[in-house]
């Protein structure tokens, strides 16, 4: 039950963050974002990930739960992409208000 409710909850955000990204990338400003709560989401991937590649029983099955890691690093490179676009859209901010 609790890997079921852990793939839930991973697959629930990575559902959400492609639709960020692609909102993020469209609004061309950081007005309303928060580099804090991306860094804090960015690093909990992080211990996420090492959580699974440190847990010897999870490595034992990676050949049949290798999903649940794919999904965490899935949502990783989601979220690292919408740090990439936060500096992007500080940096148009910054360009806009000179003019």
């Amino acid at each position: 039950m609790a890997e079921f409710l852990e793939i839930t909850m991973i697959v629930s955000f990575g559902a959400s963050w492609p639709l960020n990204v692609i909102k993020s990338y469209k609004a061309r400003t950081a007005k309303g974002k928060s580099l804090g709560f991306l860094l804090l989401i960015f690093f909990g991937y992080i211990a996420g990930i090492a959580s699974k590649l440190v847990n010897p029983v999870y490595m034992q099955a990676i050949g049949q739960k290798w999903y649940v890691l794919f999904f965490y690093c899935l949502n990783f490179v989601m979220v690292g992409l919408d740090l990439l676009l936060y500096f992007r859209n500080k940096a148009l901010d910054k360009k806009n208000s000179l003019n």
